[in-house]
This record gives C-alpha cells, structure tokens and sequence, in this order.
C-alpha cells in the first residue's frame, strides 16, 4: 500500500544520486527521489508527499501495457488495413472507423514509452520525454471524443434520411479534417507553454495536463479542457443518439398504424430490412461510446478534483487506474467491430488465416449498408 507522508512538502525534496551517498538499504522513498535538481518542476509537490511505488508496481503496470499495445495495435492496424483496402467496406461512414482507429493508434504509441519509464521508475526523457508522451495522449484522447461524436452524426443522418441524409466522402474528409483540427489547441497551448503546461502524475512515470497548480490560469485550463474535450462532444453524441431513437420509435409507429389500417401483420420491406441492418451498425457505434465514457469520465474526475476538489483522493494509485482504464479503450474499439461486423470478420478469415476466424458466407452485404445505401450485392 502506497503511504502518504503526513508532512507539509514545500518544494522539491533532495536528489540522492548513486554517486552521491545512495543508501540500498533504505527501503522508503518518496516520490521524486530519482528525479535531479534541474527537472524538479516536473514533479508537483502533491506527489513528493508519497511513498515512491515498489518495484512490483511499476513491473504489473508495465505488463498490463504491453498487453493493451500487443492488442491495440494488432486490432487497430487489421481496422485501417482491411477498411481502407476492402472495396466492400470502403465507403464514406467507415472513414470514421479508419480515423477512430488511427487516433487509437496514435495512443498506442505512447505505450512503449511508459514500458521503458516503469523499469527506469522515472520519465525518460525528463521535460521532452513527458511533453511527448503527454501530447500523444491528448491528441488520441480528444481525437476519440470528437470522433465518436462524429459517427454519432453519421449514423443519425444514415437512419433518421436514409435516401438524402447519408454523408458522402467528401463530406466525410471535411467532418473528420474537422476532428483532427479540434484536437490541436489544447494539445499544443501546453506544449509551447502558452497556457497550460504537461507533468507528471501518478507513478511519475506518465505525464499530462497540469491540473495541480494552485492558480487562476491553472483552474481556468482544467475547465476549458474538460468542456472542450469532453462535454461538448458527450452533447453532441446523446442529442444524435437520442435524435435517432426519436427517429427510430416514430418510423415503427408508422408502420404499425399502417399495417392495421390494412388488415396486414407486418409491412416489414426491403427498405426496412436495410434499416435494421443500419441498427446494428448503430448499436456497435453506441457501444464504442458508452466504453469510451467508462474509460474517459474516471479521468475527467481526476482532473477536476486536482483543481477543485479534495486533493487527498489523488494517491498515486487511484490517478493511474484511470489512465489505465483510458489507455484500454484503444485497444477494445477494433475488437468490437470483429465481434459485430460479419464483412470484417469475412475479410479477417481471408487475409489473416492465423486468427483462425470461421464465418459463414452471407448472402447479403451487410457491410455496405453501414455507410452506403446497399446495392444489390446479392445478384
């Protein structure tokens, strides 16, 4: 268990070198111990107030990433190889996918570093190291919000106007230059230390955001960021979500009132038939999403206790599990679409024979119908 030092830490503790008077014996450091003079400012006094984590710590850290990077990048990367080169799933709405699974990607990268800082116990790299680490995770984390937003629109626009309202790939490379662009200003203002700045957190052997520094500019980011990233892309997804369902609910209505005013059981057509396949699609989108908001809103609370709240919650412990947790969501996304997508799995089962996929040959394409109206794929 990871203790707090009960004494008031005004400033940086003392580095104590391997050259310079290193005791092996001493079996409790705080937090900080390892990091000199010179970089101290990586390091909030909130965190030199605690025991520095046992080795096992950082070593089961380091495995539970090596397994997130082993499968987020072999799901991501099969997401963007089978999408962007499969002639049936390469349609405008999966370009959302592709993108999704590349901010995925970008998240993924940041993992080797973390591997590397838990057997060191400290930020490789010091100030480049965390400014780098900390904007691959901005970047990707933002990336996901807004695009998840993004798909919550397209399948809004593909089941509430089926004939006019699906986006086409013009206007999907104009709505997802759109994300790429959103996630830019709060990840380069604390790279360039215009406002904002990247630090340590938890074990110090991650970074992100500064949301400890007791000040105005300080508690004026954390709350800028967290609506930018986090609250106007979770309106945007319930109002389409909730706008489908309004869809949804008022188009089984009509076709109930209809097939009883005509002495019919059911006036299920093609078109219906298309309509339900776009439901599936739609509720793999809402899973991705509700994921999303298990793993992300840990960490919004985090942030915003560190600025406003009671900061004795934040041990080094509880402000890791929930980058764990975020970290996680990147590599359960393409996994997802191979349990719900019988065309991905179909293309997965030809190309890579040694995941040892079976499906079953199905007779309509039911890939097609998730972004694109579906042609008669069939004759």
């Amino acid at each position: 268990m990871l203790l707090r030092n009960e004494t008031v830490v005004n400033g940086p503790l003392a580095y104590i070198g391997e050259e310079t008077g290193f005791v092996p014996s001493m079996r409790e450091r705080f937090l900080g111990w390892n990091v000199p003079p010179e970089y101290s400012e990586l390091v909030h006094p909130h965190w030199r107030g605690f025991i520095a984590p046992g080795k096992y710590w950082h070593i089961g850290v380091a495995l539970i990433y090596f397994i997130l990077l082993v499968m987020s990048l072999v799901g991501n990367c099969c997401v963007v190889w089978i999408f962007s080169t499969s002639k049936s799933l390469r349609t405008a709405s999966n370009m959302f996918i592709i993108s999704l699974a590349i901010f995925d990607i970008v998240m993924a990268i940041e993992m080797p570093m973390l591997l590397i800082n838990s057997f060191m116990e400290r930020m490789i790299g010091w100030e480049i190291g965390c400014d780098v680490y900390a904007i691959l995770g901005s970047i990707s984390g933002m990336g996901q919000a807004i695009t998840n937003a993004a798909i919550a629109f397209d399948r809004y626009r593909t089941i509430s106007c089926p004939i006019d309202g699906r986006l086409n790939s013009k206007q999907a490379v104009v709505i997802i230059l759109f994300t790429w662009f959103w996630v830019m200003p709060f990840s380069v203002l604390p790279l360039v230390r215009v406002w904002g700045r990247y630090s340590t957190e938890g074990f110090l052997t991650t970074c992100t955001f500064d949301y400890l520094t007791d000040d105005q500019d300080t508690k004026v980011f954390v709350v800028c960021i967290f609506i930018w990233s986090y609250c106007i892309p979770m309106i945007f997804i319930v109002y389409f979500y909730s706008q489908l369902l309004k869809s949804i609910r008022n188009h089984e209505k009509m076709l109930r009132e209809q097939a009883k005013k005509m002495n019919v059981k059911s006036l299920v057509s093609n078109q219906d038939k298309e309509r339900s396949v776009e439901l599936r699609i739609a509720k793999v989108a809402f899973t991705i999403f509700f994921l999303f908001l298990m793993a992300w809103t840990p960490y919004a609370t985090v942030a915003m206790i560190g600025a406003f709240g009671n900061r004795e919650l934040l041990t080094p412990v509880s402000t890791m599990l929930p980058a764990v947790f975020a970290k996680s969501v990147s590599c359960i996304d393409p996994w997802i679409y191979a349990i719900n997508h019988p065309r991905y799995r179909q293309e997965l089962q030809k190309r890579c024979k040694w995941m040892g996929i079976r499906e079953p040959e199905i007779v309509h394409d039911t890939a097609s119908a998730q972004t694109e109206k579906i042609k008669s794929d069939d004759a």
